[in-house]
């Protein structure tokens, strides 16, 4: 069973944009709009992590906390407030919450907070012998394809599974790189402990040195308690560094270290700290090229690449595209409770005509845009996004506007008028979403 997460939130259009980002992470989620209506859910659902707002209708969500951690000890509570207060903050940490942050900053930090904590829930799980770990069900089976290509990476990538050695995973954006690395950890001996996942691009090099090494109270403005870092949450297990090309190169040294050593030193503190992890990496970049050039440490891409393996783009492996839009349509055609839907021969040949520079993560979220506009009947390729449109179908471009009025139409019905979200799903820029608004007088 895949984590499941809780939003107990009043504020409905923030839950559901919350429960969106979280779910692009392929992680499951509730949402509850009251304390009672969070309680139930969590008494009958088997449930990793709580975010609930602060202000709640019917309780206060950081008393809320010690009610959760009453029912379910292994639980990981994170509190959302509006206006945070050091009172507050301390009561719910005292609660037993896994953390506490203010509406606003919350937007760079929780999917990786989230994160830590799922891989905390499943820490504790695993102390009192409850469910396998998140990761251990990302097996390879669950990689689909069967092109000759991902069948030679996946063949590389159980061969390395079964070592302790670092692995770093090439490929162009969105083929799947931490789909293998779960994998890996999956069939490894460390299989038992947690997987953790970090993109390295996502974070400024202070704040990332924070996430990584974790810090001690007193570090700097804000720090008011020691903070475990992704290492130690993943000590035992397996840390994913997707877009290491992307880290400061001081703190490429401090890694260096970790990787020789299995030691570190928190951000404010002056002792050393062990940990014992298995890294693997990954980059869309030509590494060696940039240490050669001084934009890395040589050093440390020696180091990684021990063992690399090539995750092949879309483009190496057409076989597989039908695969994947029938997986992916399903699973979202499912989420949404439509059966039965069916793609048509030439709606397949779009997608095999198409150059899917963003690789499978593209072609996750056609078919999820897909699945949203779906009807009766075998689906043709006026439902794919306008630069499919284009390229493939010879419809005048009278019934292309027709068929793209209604669409946006469609998606802004879905999205309850979240223009950005909006864009996303269509596959266009916000500006040009609202120029193709005001076209056609939405």
């Amino acid at each position: 069973m895949h984590p499941l997460v809780l939003i107990i939130d009043d504020e409905k259009k923030i839950a559901a944009l919350m429960a969106r980002i979280i779910e692009l992470e392929g992680i499951r989620v509730l949402q509850a709009h009251t304390g009672k209506e969070g309680m139930k859910l969590l008494a009958s659902q088997d449930i990793d992590v709580v975010i609930s707002d602060v202000k709640l209708p019917d309780v206060n969500g950081v008393e809320l906390v010690k009610q959760i951690k009453a029912s379910k000890p292994h639980v990981q509570v994170i509190n959302l407030t509006a206006y945070g207060t050091i009172a507050d903050g301390v009561l719910a940490m005292k609660n037993g919450a896994y953390d506490y942050i203010t509406k606003g900053d919350d937007n760079d930090r929780i999917i990786p907070l989230l994160h830590m904590a799922l891989a905390q829930a499943q820490k504790e799980r695993s102390r009192t012998g409850a469910r396998t770990s998140e990761a251990s069900l990302h097996t390879f089976s669950s990689i689909i394809g069967q092109s000759r290509a991902v069948n030679e990476a996946v063949e590389l990538a159980r061969k390395v599974a079964e070592t302790d050695t670092t692995v770093l995973l090439l490929g162009e954006t969105g083929t799947g790189k931490e789909v293998f690395a779960q994998a890996i950890h999956s069939q490894s001996a460390r299989s038992k402990y947690p997987f953790v996942a970090l993109n390295c691009s996502g974070f400024k090099s202070d704040l990332l040195e924070s996430e990584l090494f974790g810090y001690k109270a007193g570090a700097f403005t804000g720090a008011n308690k020691d903070k475990k870092g992704l290492l130690e949450e993943a000590d035992g297990g397996t840390l994913f560094l997707d877009e290491i090309g992307e880290m400061d190169i001081e703190l490429q040294a401090k890694l260096l270290r970790v990787l020789e050593e299995r030691s570190f030193i928190k951000v404010g503190d002056t002792r050393t700290s062990r940990v014992n992890v298995r890294i693997l990496a990954a980059t869309n970049r030509g590494l060696q090229e940039e240490a050669e050039r001084g934009n890395f440490r040589l050093d440390l891409y020696y180091r990684l690449s021990v063992f690399t393996i090539e995750i092949p783009p879309l483009s190496q492996r057409k076989g597989d595209i039908r695969l994947l839009a029938d997986h992916y349509l399903n699973t979202y055609a499912a989420r949404m409770g439509k059966k039965g839907l069916k793609l048509s021969a030439s709606f397949y040949t779009a997608l095999e005509n198409h150059p899917w520079k963003g690789n499978i993560r593209e072609l996750r979220n056609v078919m999820e845009r897909v699945a949203i506009l779906a009807g009766g009947g075998p689906m043709g390729p006026e439902l794919l996004p306008a630069n499919f449109t284009h390229q493939n179908s010879p419809t005048s471009s009278f019934d292309i506007h027709l068929i793209e009025k209604d669409h946006i139409g469609k998606v802004l019905q879905y999205t309850h008028g979240n223009k950005s979200e909006a864009a996303r799903l269509l596959g266009i820029g916000l500006t040009t979403l609202y120029r193709k608004l005001d076209e056609y007088k939405l």
